[in-house]
């Protein structure tokens, strides 16, 4: 079963690691996503997008209102939800405009650590993923 793997790092190790892996010429075997804080993947992964995550698995390319009906949620609620885990890289759309999530799980590792106060709060940063 193919994976994505959500962590919380710094930018500067993800870099790192993109950074060996076109040295060495190699893709991470496993697919992730790296956050630079825990604050940021909790906002991407609020209760209703990780409801859309769960709709999602396993069930191929779908249509927003599809994933509306699955979801029994509003369309227009949905697209704003679908485009957020689609900017963060955990939603692909095909060619034909339906959106798909190509793993057949997730899983999440954090720890919650004490706030420094010189840290700068970042974007997530996709590290190499191997395709599904």
């Amino acid at each position: 079963m193919n994976t994505l793997e959500l962590r919380v790092r710094p930018l500067s190790a993800a870099l790192e690691d993109f950074d060996d892996a076109w040295k060495e010429g190699r893709a991470s075997p496993l697919s992730r996503i790296d956050f630079a804080s825990a604050e940021l993947l909790l906002d991407v992964l609020r209760n209703r997008r990780l409801d859309l995550l769960r709709a999602l698995v396993g069930a191929g390319p779908l249509s927003l209102r599809e994933i509306a009906r699955r979801t029994r949620r509003d369309v227009k609620a949905v697209h704003r939800d679908v485009h957020a885990l689609l900017q963060a890289g955990l939603l692909e759309k095909n060619e034909a405009g339906r959106i798909e999530f190509p793993y057949g799980r997730v899983h999440v590792d954090f720890a919650i650590e004490p706030r420094r106060p010189d840290s700068v709060q970042a974007g997530c940063a996709a590290t190499a993923r191997a395709g599904p």
